[in-house]
């Protein structure tokens, strides 16, 4: 798509017929080339203008693009039908016709105008007056015109050569001049209570989400310059109070047109400062967006909250003077459709209802054994988010948490009410929510000044408590529900993902990237070797990279914690009570407080500091049992002051569980790998021996993954001085039992050959002791020879071709021929009578031997055969033994494009003699 946005301007000059419309991004500032203006006296005050590809996609994103410009000017009264109409206008251009779309959008004093173009000006038009039958819904042509009949103040289609130009203009709507809302007027002790100076910070954020402006008010309530903040994304210092996908979040709340709400923004003091804002998203006159944010205090929020305005019709009161619905009374009306709106409203309301300082509400686990922190106004609920307290946790509040309760004063009873403790918060009432008699939340209400509430406070807000708590309850199954939706999916992508590989690194990685950012904000994977073995940190994840390596570090000082095999997760405080003293350390010698130089010190203040605060907040532990063991931990954290919901910790036991049997698979395969390639490497030959006087090269490939040795083998090695045995053989199959029948027969060959028995009593015993193995026993085909270089610069060679494909002689003049006769195969029959033969090299002469593997190299129907093997050889006159060798190996490689399905081995065995330049 390319899109570009002029603003300002008049009236452009006509398009000459038949020119192309680009396709390039236009400036700022530079008319539009490709539509031909028809406003008549109109001002266009600005344009937009975007060009979609030919692909079914385009259609929505067509939509969105006109829906974000409308919006930027402010002409949400016509959005609905401006989209309706590019909608079905796109689709003919680029589903119907085939073709690229130009949309342009222009803004004028009175309307906005938009133009749809596409490049295939031969399709009909629909004559108004002609009758069309639009009842079926896959009618394509005519539908979208018929809609701009029916919806737009004026419409035309123009013709071109090369272009097809149909636009549109919608009207807006006259607006209502005068009040848009007002409130009674009040006596001056009911007006709300604020500062001698009300101050309203000013903010404004940009498209990415960066503060680009903030005002001296901003800089008195948070204690930031300007300086300081400029280019900082806004989600740095804003508190939110809404649960990370299952509500609304700051980065949606900035990209809508219009929001109003409360959260907490962070201080230069590190403390939070509850606000209440209103966000407003503007577009500059070079079309570029942002979001001015109004903040004040959040007990000076009357300065900002829009007046709740209810039906004219249905003000919750009937004609006999009762409240027609409790619920949308003390929640408001439309009640928000999601739980944490909902949470965040109803604390909201309860405050304001019992004019308090603070709010709070608590939601119940499944079996009402603890309460954990929802939603909470006038606290640092970022800090208590999520916490869980007991409900029967001794003679405090919580242990009466099914009955409404009063404290007069919580400095009487320290820690009666934890959530509150070190708020400065001194008179509470609390009450239960109950569906049906049983406990599913608390709801409480909290002021500074002690002997602030009575009976009948508590009374009000139980009566306020049991109208909301069904809706609650509902709210929270449908959240819960939706979590365990998406819990399903995650874990069985999980399991697909942790089954795909058995390698450990790759495991450990895995379980780390799947549990951040989805589950916690940092990881830490430690393992246990064996039951002697102490935890070892193998892996450490954080959604930052840059505090990994501050997070590993802390860790190696940390003890590692205790692996006990109970299942589900246990809070671990160590890592956050090391960090809060690392970091006060590092600040204290910044300050010159321990005496010494603090010059070379201050640069560590920074990463300790962020170190932390990234493991400041809850961190837990999950075993990884596997097989009746515990093989390691999984460790999740936040950051400073956050906590885990419970539904995360269910998710993150069901992952630990499925990642604790993937890396014990992983485990025992890579034993098993390691003892299977350390018994293959056995069965290879050490290495091949000098040999005075002739040149051997030996290529080796055993088929199948992971296996170095399979029925295919060969040696060379000493027999007596100036003497050497070579061997290349074939056992029957592949794998690990043809390697066993491998390994015999190479210590045999080498056993019997330096007894000084001659090359067929080698193989005749050799035969032997194959039948000896009995079910075991493979067939094996083997060519064996001696070679002794001569005086004269050639070398004998006496061999013995026991079924094995035949050697072949290259000599200097480019022939080549057999080497030896045919004679039985070993391990069949008992009684042999085998023979050698001998033959001399001369120099420059080439012996090649192979195993059937690379003769039986195959593509379709085709076969390289022993013909084809002879010809490629004739090609290496004059080539070392190893150049042979490799020539050949890339000719059988070349021959086919599957991989090899059986064993191969490649022994050339050469004359020095006169070579090629």
């Amino acid at each position: 798509m390319t899109t570009g946005v002029i603003p300002g301007g008049h009236n452009p000059e006509p398009r000459p017929t038949g020119e192309r419309m680009p396709q390039q991004r236009h400036q700022p500032g530079q008319a539009s080339p490709h539509v031909e203006t028809r406003t008549g006296s109109s001002v266009i005050t600005a344009r937009a203008a975007a060009t979609f590809e030919p692909v079914g996609r385009s259609v929505a994103t067509a939509r969105a693009f006109v829906r974000d410009t409308l919006q930027g000017w402010g002409f949400a009264d016509v959005v609905d039908d401006a989209v309706v109409l590019t909608s079905e206008l796109v689709t003919n251009a680029v589903v119907h016709a085939g073709t690229h779309a130009d949309v342009l959008c222009l803004r004028t004093d009175d309307g906005v105008r938009i133009e749809v173009a596409d490049r295939y000006p031969e399709r009909e038009v629909p004559l108004q007056g002609s009758a069309v039958n639009m009842g079926s819904p896959d009618r394509e042509g005519g539908r979208g015109l018929q809609l701009c009949a029916a919806l737009a103040a004026r419409w035309g289609v123009e013709y071109t050569s090369t272009h097809k130009n149909v636009w549109f203009q919608l009207d807006l709507p006259e607006r209502p001049v005068g009040t848009r809302a007002a409130g009674p007027s009040l006596p001056a002790d009911l007006l709300p209570l604020a500062d001698g100076r009300v101050r309203v910070a000013v903010v404004q954020i940009d498209r990415k989400g960066s503060i680009s402006a903030w005002n001296e008010d901003a800089e008195e309530i948070f204690g930031h310059s300007a300086a300081a903040v400029t280019g900082k994304p806004l989600t740095d210092l804003a508190a939110w109070p809404h649960t990370p996908g299952t509500g609304t979040g700051i980065a949606e709340a900035l990209q809508l047109s219009r929001w109003e709400g409360s959260y907490g923004i962070r201080g230069a003091d590190g403390r939070v400062t509850s606000v209440y804002a209103s966000h407003l998203r503007v577009r500059d006159t070079g079309g570029e967006p942002s979001t001015v944010c109004l903040l004040v205090r959040d007990h000076e929020r009357a300065v900002l909250q829009t007046p709740l305005r209810l039906p004219a019709s249905d003000a919750g009161v009937t004609s006999d003077g009762q409240n027609s619905d409790p619920f949308e009374v003390f929640i408001g009306s439309p009640a928000p459709d999601d739980l944490d709106g909902l949470l965040q409203r109803t604390v909201e309301r309860a405050r304001d209802m019992l004019d308090g300082d603070s709010a709070f509400l608590l939601l119940a686990t499944d079996d009402e054994t603890e309460l954990e922190v929802r939603a909470s106004t006038g606290l640092p609920s970022a800090r208590q988010r999520f916490a869980r307290v007991p409900v029967e946790a001794g003679p405090g509040r919580y242990g009466s948490a099914r009955m409404p309760a009063v404290h007069d004063d919580l400095a009487a009873v320290p820690g009666a009410v934890p959530l509150l403790t070190g708020t400065g918060m001194r008179s509470v009432v609390t009450v239960p929510l109950k569906v049906e008699g049983r406990l599913t939340g608390s709801l409480g209400v909290a002021a500074e000044a002690p002997g602030r509430y009575s009976n009948e406070e508590a009374l009000r807000l139980q009566f306020a408590a049991d109208r909301i708590a069904l809706a609650v309850e509902s709210a929270r199954l449908g959240e819960l529900e939706r979590l365990r939706r998406g819990s399903l999916s995650f874990l069985v992508e999980a399991s697909d993902l942790l089954a795909g590989t058995l390698d450990r690194d790759q495991t450990l990685a895995l379980m780390a990237q799947m549990t951040v950012p989805t589950l916690a904000t940092w990881c830490a994977v430690y393992t246990i070797a064996d039951q002697a073995s102490d935890p070892y940190l193998s892996y450490v994840l954080h959604e930052d990279e840059e505090l990994i390596d501050g997070i590993k570090s802390l860790l190696a000082k940390v003890p590692p914690p205790d692996p006990v095999p109970t299942p589900g997760a246990r809070v671990w405080t160590a890592p956050g009570e090391h960090a809060h003293q690392a970091a006060l350390r590092s600040s204290m010698r910044s300050l010159g407080l321990t005496g010494g130089p603090t010059r070379q010190l201050s640069s560590g203040i920074g990463p300790t500091l962020a170190t932390a605060s990234a493991v400041g907040g809850e961190t837990v532990v999950l075993p990884l049992v596997a097989r009746n063991r515990v093989i390691g931990m999984l460790t999740l954290g936040k950051p400073t002051d956050e906590h885990f919901r419970q539904e995360i910790l269910e998710l993150a036991e069901d992952l630990s569980r499925r990642a604790a049997l993937a890396l014990d698979n992983a485990r025992l395969y890579s034993e098993r790998t390691a003892i299977s390639q350390a018994l293959q490497r056995s069965l290879l030959p050490p290495g091949t021996p000098h040999i005075e006087g002739m040149e051997v090269e030996v290529i080796y490939r055993a088929a199948g993954e992971g296996n170095e040795v399979g029925g295919d083998f060969y040696d060379v090695f000493p027999i007596a001085d100036n003497a050497y045995g070579f061997a290349i053989g074939d056992v029957c199959g592949t794998g690990p039992n043809a390697a066993a029948v491998t390994g015999l027969a190479r210590h045999a060959l080498r056993l019997l050959a330096r007894e000084g028995l001659s090359g067929p009593a080698v193989l005749e015993r050799l035969n032997s002791a194959i039948l000896d193995e009995g079910a075991r026993s493979r067939f094996l085909t083997l060519l064996y020879g001696e070679m002794r270089p001569q005086e004269d610069g050639s070398a004998e060679m006496k061999v013995v071709c026991a079924g094995h494909p035949l050697p072949l002689r290259l000599r200097q003049d480019g022939t080549v021929e057999a080497a030896a006769e045919p004679q039985p195969l070993l391990g069949v029959i008992e009684d042999l009578e085998l023979y050698e033969q001998t033959v001399t090299l001369d120099p420059g002469d080439v012996l090649l031997c192979v195993t059937d593997g690379v003769t039986e190299r195959r593509e379709g129907t085709r076969m390289l055969g022993d013909d084809g093997l002879a010809d490629v050889l004739t090609t290496c006159t004059g080539l070392t033994a190893g150049a042979v060798a490799a020539r050949i190996m890339r000719a059988v490689e070349r021959f086919a494009s599957d991989a090899p399905s059986d064993d191969m081995a490649i022994l050339a065995m050469r004359v020095p003699g006169l070579q090629k330049d």
